[in-house]
């Protein structure tokens, strides 16, 4: 068998109205890894997924984790570097920029039904056709 090396390398940047992500593997794969950055001050949607777990990790910088079974037992719990945060299927969550935040996310593959529950830039849940579209849906020159 002969590996195919121009398929081995994958990246994709997607911005974000709270920094970007960067997606190293391809779609087709039953793993998702990504580098999110986070800029200061700012906070990704509450959300849950229907289908995704994740797991985080602070590489770099300041970052808090507000986490819950539900809307009403959340939790703040600031991010240590190199530490493991594991997302179970349903978990109300979020990510909040402190500092110079760069966070790592192993997942199952994003597919489902994103639901945000409180989002900043007023985004609506994240379904596979918003995916589909260039930045998920969100046009960075709208403010």
């Amino acid at each position: 068998m002969k590996l195919n090396l121009k398929n081995s390398s994958n990246t994709t940047v997607i911005a974000k109205p709270w920094g970007q992500e960067i997606i190293y593997t391809p779609q087709d794969l039953k793993y998702t890894f990504k580098q999110i950055q986070i800029n200061d001050g700012a906070r990704l949607s509450l959300q849950s997924h229907t289908e995704k777990v994740e797991t985080f990790v602070l590489i770099e910088g300041q970052a808090d984790l507000v986490i819950g079974s539900d809307l009403e037992h959340l939790e703040t719990i600031h991010m240590e570097t190199k530490k493991g945060y594991n997302i179970p299927l349903g978990t109300v969550h979020r990510m909040i920029g402190v500092k110079n935040a760069i966070i790592l996310e192993a997942s199952t593959p994003e597919t489902g039904t994103t639901y945000r529950y409180q989002d900043d830039y007023k985004r609506p849940d994240e379904t596979e056709s918003i995916r589909k579209m260039d930045n998920r849906g969100w046009n960075p020159n709208q403010k």
